[in-house]
């Protein structure tokens, strides 16, 4: 075992080294040391996840055969360690003397030790990924003072610019990184942590402190941050009196606190995590107010706190946008069938822009009961209850029990307008999420995201989300490329989703790139048409990066965001325009709910209103709602294969629904179901979904006959993943993977009888080659026994009627010897056969075309395959007596 090792109360340049050798040696195993610095702790809290560190107490009992040690010169002996462990030591301080004699050094005075480890990584390694890029900057940095200390050199320079270059993020770099705190500073901080006060403003831990510092003569910022790292808020506040009067500083750990906004109150500025405020103190002042400055400055930040502290959620965080609303003339009857459409328990109802009142499902049931032809006029609760997106969920609730309202329109305070709709729904699933799951920051995947695509993709991606940005079109990844980005599984392949009109997206993007597009207006899709475009389009999206036009994809989907309903079960969906929010409703699985935002400010952002990612964490495939199988069977199916391509499990209300929702499968389009069944056998595990299938009775609703035994799972892996011997000559007209696909169902299916396999044909809508394949083993499966016994030309006979797919799956289906002999001589010797006589020569001695041709070439080759005749004159002597035996049966037909 080889260890990688550093000092305790580790810095980043230790922590960063540690990785950089790591990346060097894979094999070598970075163990984090105790105590690390604060900083770095949070960083890893983040980050951690996706880096290779491990605690001391997960090593496995393993003796350690070598250790590197890193930024230090001092080793705490591991457990496992021997006399005779390698030590090699990597740092850039001076050289101790009294170090062991067997030790291997690398000692260079530089500004950081990762620069060390950073240039050989530079000389050995094609690419860094952005992360490892920016912890080996943050360890540059840091021991640097951000490449300003004086002990910085030329190498360090050069090792952080290689860094950037590999997409090292100065951003968060800028974020973890503190300057070390003078003597003076020192005390300041000390009377600061003496005075801080703790407030919660909406749910914010805000952390207020003061202290007088006349003779103050240096920064505050870097007291602020340090304070920041050791208490810990959302929010913090630093009050210093100063000879030049009150300087205020703040930090937020925090999207939902803003202190750019709060400074600017008090005459400042900066951005929404770091700002800073002087506020002057005149002498007048002094005298009007008893109240000393510092006093006043703290009461009136306490004062506008809540007025900038967002609250942990907002109703525009949980309301469903484009709501859909009513006149007052409408009908009862109207009303009821967009309520049975839709779902939807109740509709704002609406005159001139102005709600006017609520027309609930119950009211409209009571008015058809009654057979009251009556509009949402007369049958509403009137009122105009009404909430902003930005309010929190304590007024929602109030308005709630105060009105007895179930659905809140939510209205732009801007405009007035309905932008939205909360639900009773929305709040208890939210208000339930919190009490057991304290309600997460909203959670960033920028840098998954950058990390997992090619870098022309990913360019691709940029572009896209900027001219949607431009177009105020809220732009996102959605589904399951998500779902696979989170499970470290990413692909390539990703749909644009816009809330907003996703044909004009798309022609804004040839407007500006070129290329063609295809649009379907109903469903407000586009598809950007990029294969005759790419390699002009590679070097417009980064002339210097030399893109090559094949890491570009030859098309590009974009969609509207959409809602739908089915008219009956197992129908296809009538779609309508809808948010994000309602688009994500209509998919099949939680898992498959979450959405990525590209635009703006927003890039990364992971949208997850249907708990898809605790799905995810608790591997558990869940239906999103009762009725989703009724909607569409085939997402039955579709729950075995993600259950057993993940190894989570379908959760218990979810097979609950299943068992009910079986019958459905019957009316189900056949194709439908293939193409589902065709998903299952390109899965790197189809036998276990087969199995799990037939545990869950899915597979009888399709057609009675059709079953799984795991006895075929050996054959079945074969065809589907094992070489085929290209000697075999398989008829399908098709790419590797689908005729493997064909072979799996000539394994599946391949124990039924003609009848069965013509029924399953015709509900699966099966090609004629496979149907073809499938009759061929059928018959070929009974007689194969007693062909043992025939000689060759019989079994010639036999087989070459049937398909090369059907032998190929018979020859790995049997388990006796002398059938595969059989099956393997037909198809590498004894099909090849052929007499070395041809018709032309037939008819050069004289014999007039006919059946006779036939008769006597089938003659001749059965004598080479028996082996009745073994040279070519032996050949000319048979054909000579076959010519004379023609020549007598025409003579005795004459006469």
């Amino acid at each position: 075992m080889h260890l990688i090792l550093t000092h305790e109360q580790a810095d980043f340049d230790a922590i960063a080294a540690m990785l950089g050798v790591h990346l060097l040696n894979e094999r070598a195993i970075p163990v984090l040391p105790r105590r690390i610095n604060r900083n770095l702790r949070t960083f890893l809290t983040l980050y951690g996840s996706e880096l290779p560190f491990v605690d001391a107490r997960d090593l496995p009992p393993e003796p350690v055969e070598s250790v590197t040690l890193v930024d230090t010169q001092s080793l705490v002996t591991p457990k496992g360690m021997g006399q005779d462990t390698l030590v090699q030591v990597i740092d850039h301080h001076q050289l101790r003397s009294d170090l062991p004699a067997g030790w291997l050094c690398t000692i260079e005075r530089l500004g950081a030790c990762t620069t060390l480890v950073v240039e050989q990584v530079q000389t050995r390694l094609e690419r860094l990924n952005p992360l490892h890029a920016t912890l080996m900057l943050l360890g540059i940095y840091e021991d640097t003072g951000s490449l300003t200390y004086t002990s910085t050199t030329p190498r360090d320079v050069r090792a952080a610019a290689y860094l950037l270059e590999e997409g090292a993020s100065l951003r968060i770099v800028s974020e973890y990184l503190n300057p070390p705190l003078s003597s003076e500073q020192l005390q300041v901080q000390d009377r600061l942590l003496e005075s801080a006060q703790t407030h919660y403003v909406n749910g914010q831990k805000i952390i207020i402190s003061c202290a007088q510092a006349e003779d103050l003569s240096e920064e505050i910022s870097s007291i602020a941050h340090k304070l920041r790292d050791m208490l810990e808020p959302d929010g913090l506040f630093v009050l210093v009196q100063t000879k030049d009067g009150i300087r205020m500083v703040a930090r937020s750990t925090s999207d939902r606190v803003d202190v750019s906004q709060i400074a600017a109150h008090f005459g400042g500025g900066g951005h929404a995590r770091a700002a800073a405020a002087l506020i002057r103190v005149s002498p007048e002042s002094r005298k009007r107010s008893k109240t000393p400055p510092l006093e006043r400055t703290y009461n009136e930040l306490l004062r506008i706190l809540p007025k900038f502290v967002r609250p942990p959620v907002t109703v525009g965080q949980i309301m469903s946008s484009n709501p859909r609303v009513i006149t007052p003339t409408t009908s009862v009857t109207d009303a009821a069938q967009l309520m049975q459409r839709y779902g939807y328990e109740g509709f704002p109802v609406v005159e001139n822009g102005k709600v006017i009142g609520l027309l609930t499902r119950r009211a409209v049931d009571r008015a058809i009961a009654h057979h009251l032809n009556l509009t949402a006029g007369s049958l509403m609760e009137a009122g105009e209850v009404t909430i902003r997106p930005d309010d929190t969920l304590e007024k929602l609730q109030y308005l709630m029990v105060t009105h007895g309202w179930g659905q809140v329109p939510v209205v732009s305070p801007e405009s007035g307008e309905i932008i939205g709709i909360v639900t009773r729904t929305d709040l208890l699933k939210t208000l339930a999420a919190a009490n057991h799951h304290p309600h997460p920051e909203r959670k960033n995947l920028a840098h998954r995201l950058e990390a997992a695509l090619p870098p022309a993709r990913l360019a691709l991606l940029r572009a896209i989300a900027e001219r949607a940005h431009t177009q105020h079109l809220p732009a996102y990844v959605v589904g399951g490329f998500v779902r696979d980005l989170l499970l470290e599984r990413p692909g390539l392949d990703f749909d644009i989703v816009v809330e907003g009109n996703a044909i004009a997206l798309g022609r804004a993007l040839v407007a500006e790139f070129g290329g063609d597009i295809t649009t379907h207006k109903r469903f407000g899709t586009a598809k950007w048409q990029i294969g005759g475009i790419r390699a002009e389009l590679a070097a417009r999206l980064n002339p210097e990066a030399n893109f090559k036009a094949e890491d570009l994809p030859m098309s590009l989907d974009l969609i509207s965001s959409r809602t739908e309903f089915y008219d009956y079960p197992t129908a296809l969906p009538t779609v309508e325009r809808g948010s994000i929010k309602l688009d994500l409703y209509r998919r099949d699985f939680t898992i498959n709910t979450m959405a990525l935002r590209l635009d703006g400010r927003h890039y990364g952002d992971l949208y997850d209103f249907w708990g898809g990612y605790r799905d995810l964490q608790n591997k558990r495939i869940r239906v999103l709602h009762p009725l989703s199988f009724f909607d569409d069977p085939t997402r039955m199916l579709r729950a075995v294969r993600f259950e057993q391509r993940f190894g989570f499990a379908i959760e218990e209300r979810t097979l609950q629904l299943i068992s009910e929702a079986r019958p459905l499968l019957r009316q189900t389009s056949g194709p439908r179901l293939r193409h589902e069944l065709d998903l299952i056998l390109r899965e790197e595990n189809p036998e276990d979904m087969l199995a799990r299938l037939e545990e869950l009775q899915l597979l009888k609703p399709i057609h009675p006959a059709l079953k799984w035994s795991q006895t075929m799972a050996p054959c079945l892996r074969r065809v589907l993943f094992e070489p085929i011997d290209p000697t075999w000559k398989l008829e399908f007209d098709t790419d590797l993977p689908t005729t493997r696909m064909y072979l799996a169902y000539l394994v599946w299916l391949n124990n039924l009888t003609e009848e069965t396999l013509h029924n399953i044909a015709e509900r699966l809508k099966f090609p004629n080659v496979l149907l073809r394949s499938l009759i061929g083993i059928a018959r070929l499966r009974r007689e194969l026994p007693n062909l043992v016994t025939l000689p060759p030309s019989r079994i010639v006979n036999r087989l070459e009627v049937v398909p090369h797919s059907a032998l190929y799956v018979l020859y790995c289906l049997t388990q006796d010897e002398t059938q595969k002999s059989l099956l393997l001589r037909y198809v590498t010797q004894w099909q090849m056969v052929r007499p070395k006589t041809t018709g032309l020569m037939l008819r050069a001695k004289g014999l007039p075309p006919g059946k006779s041709y036939s008769r006597i070439l089938n003659s001749l080759r059965a004598a080479w395959l028996n082996g009745e005749i073994t040279t070519e004159e032996e050949e000319n002597v048979l054909l000579e007596h076959l010519l004379s035996l023609e020549q007598s049966v025409n003579r005795s037909e004459i006469t």
